[in-house]
């Protein structure tokens, strides 16, 4: 039977990885849209190709993409973004759907950060969203990634809101303890999963 695919999402810093990363000890097939989109646009696949046709050889570095060149022309111009989005979004549908499809797991994780925002959502049977608190998001992305409490703020700024996120939950992993109480919710939730047809009761 073909496995149902859960979409786990949540903000920079909610702990949505190290959840992602227990369901895979579980024997769960993970998928993450992130390592797609770096995937799609590796040397010698064709967007990179189109991607430089487009931007010129500036947005190269020894033959792959400079992600900080590309970063600092989209956000110069807004149609820019808009166009990359248009090329590389169906792109990464597709490379997303090849690995789901691979899975030989009772349902398979589909893991993306902007799985509200990029609509990714409809994709997918049942949504997992791990919640945090805003203070406790802020302050563990800080530490985490030695970066400012501004630059976490403007990130939290452009990712849905939590109330956006929690609307298209089916299921909520409040994660404000320890790496061991997350990881008791993820077991707990998968034993429910198990239980499931097509991500439904």
């Amino acid at each position: 039977m073909k496995p149902w695919i859960l979409g786990l999402t949540g903000g920079i810093g909610s702990g949505k990885t190290a959840a992602a990363n227990h369901f895979a000890r579980l024997g769960i097939h993970v998928v993450d849209a992130d390592q797609a989109a770096r995937w799609v646009v590796e040397p010698g696949r064709p967007a990179l190709q189109q991607i430089v046709e487009h931007f010129g050889p500036g947005v190269l570095h020894e033959g792959a993409l400079n992600r900080a060149a590309l970063r600092e022309r989209i956000f110069l111009d807004p149609n820019e973004r808009i166009w990359l989005e248009r090329l590389l979004h169906p792109l990464i549908r597709a490379e997303v759907a090849a690995h789901l499809a691979d899975a030989e797991s009772p349902y398979a994780i589909l893991v993306s950060p902007l799985l509200v925002e990029s609509g990714q959502y409809r994709q997918v049977d049942r949504v997992l969203v791990v919640d945090v608190p805003e203070a406790l998001q802020v302050e563990r992305t800080v530490g985490r990634d030695l970066t400012s409490e501004e630059q976490v703020r403007a990130i939290l700024k452009v990712q849905a809101s939590r109330e956006e996120r929690l609307r298209h939950a089916d299921d909520v992993l409040l994660n404000d303890h320890d790496l061991a109480w997350l990881q008791a919710e993820v077991e707990r939730l998968h034993r429910f999963y198990l239980t499931l047809r097509g991500g439904r009761q």
